[in-house]
């Protein structure tokens, strides 16, 4: 998603990339375009571009509405018996990567009596132990 929307009432007069105080406008001239650039990571959010243009071309309403952008998607791992999502695959992936026996696709519930509960069973016990004998 881009913070600077500009709509069809831009006729390229550079009033906004002259005033921004924040310099996060540019344009380049190349061949027979005027190419209107913005960076957002200079961009003070001050508004003043558009309070500048002349023709209302700046748009800012989509910020004012507060919505999410999507970021990423990835694929959910469920659990086998339930259905509970449990981690992303690419987290999965990492998680076989660093450990040498296969992670059991199961939610904390169905995974009571499984290796890796009885793995973490026996770790907190002697985190316990090794924290009593300090």
């Amino acid at each position: 998603m881009s913070f600077f929307w500009v709509n069809d009432e831009c006729n390229g007069c550079l009033a906004c990339v002259q005033n921004c105080p924040a310099g996060a406008l540019q344009y380049i001239d190349e061949g027979d375009e005027r190419i209107l650039k913005h960076n957002i990571t200079r961009c003070a959010r001050c508004a003043h571009c558009w309070r500048i243009c002349p023709r209302k071309a700046i748009e800012f309403d989509h910020l004012l509405k507060s919505g999410w952008d999507e970021v990423i998607s990835l694929k959910l791992i469920h659990c086998k018996v339930c259905g509970e999502p449990l981690y992303t695959a690419r987290f999965g992936e990492t998680l076989d990567k660093d450990y040498d026996d296969e992670i059991e696709q199961l939610c904390p519930d169905h995974r009571k009596g499984t290796i890796v509960h009885s793995w973490k069973h026996k770790m907190n016990i002697r985190n316990k132990a090794e924290a009593a004998e300090e």
